[in-house]
């Protein structure tokens, strides 16, 4: 059974790549469809920080930076990905525009910072929290753009309320990839 449950259904690795991309881009937009708002807010608690921490570190800076691309290019052709079931390329000039360059500045800093640090629990959650604070203030830098707030105000309203799901989220994207991190590199590469 060892052997069934090991044995790869597909043997060519770029395959694999193109399939691990598009499951990291389904992945990521349906944590949009995850969606709790605040009224305090336009920023909704998602689990897509989940995903873009998850992805970035099993399947590399240049694949998770392809995934972010068709994410958002997905978008902006106006299939519903973005926060509530939102799209077109109006999207990228809304208040949480903000948050979807943090996923591509954070899938940066994730795979770059794995890259130097041991790969033990704790080094791997506090890569992942380092990355949430990434997405985090690039997401309130564009609310005191686009709103015309305070940095005060927008970190209030984009950063300091989900510091604690964030947190969460980094727990569960940590223990998750260190499940799957080993077997996840012998089929990609």
């Amino acid at each position: 059974m060892e052997i069934a449950l090991r044995r790869e259904v597909i043997v060519n690795k770029q395959i694999c790549r193109i399939c691990m991309v598009f499951l990291s881009v389904i992945a990521i937009s349906l944590g949009a469809f995850v969606r709790i708002p605040l009224p305090f807010t336009p920023v909704p608690i998602t689990l897509q920080t989940f995903f873009v921490l998850l992805s970035a570190a099993l399947i590399g800076r240049k694949l998770s930076i392809i995934a972010q691309g068709i994410y958002v290019f997905m978008g902006i052709l106006g299939l519903p990905v973005f926060t509530g079931a939102a799209s077109g390329l109006v999207y990228l000039f809304s208040p949480t525009a903000g948050y979807l360059i943090g996923f591509i500045l954070a899938s940066i800093f994730t795979t770059v910072s794995l890259k130097w640090l041991k790969q033990g629990y704790f080094s791997v959650m506090l890569v992942f929290c380092a990355s949430s604070v990434v997405i985090l203030l690039s997401g309130s830098l564009w609310l005191k753009v686009s709103l015309g707030v305070s940095i005060t105000q927008a970190l209030f309203m984009g950063f300091i309320p989900f510091i604690f799901g964030d947190l969460l989220k980094s727990q569960a994207a940590s223990f998750v990839y260190l499940k799957l991190n080993k077997r996840v590199k012998e089929i990609l590469y």
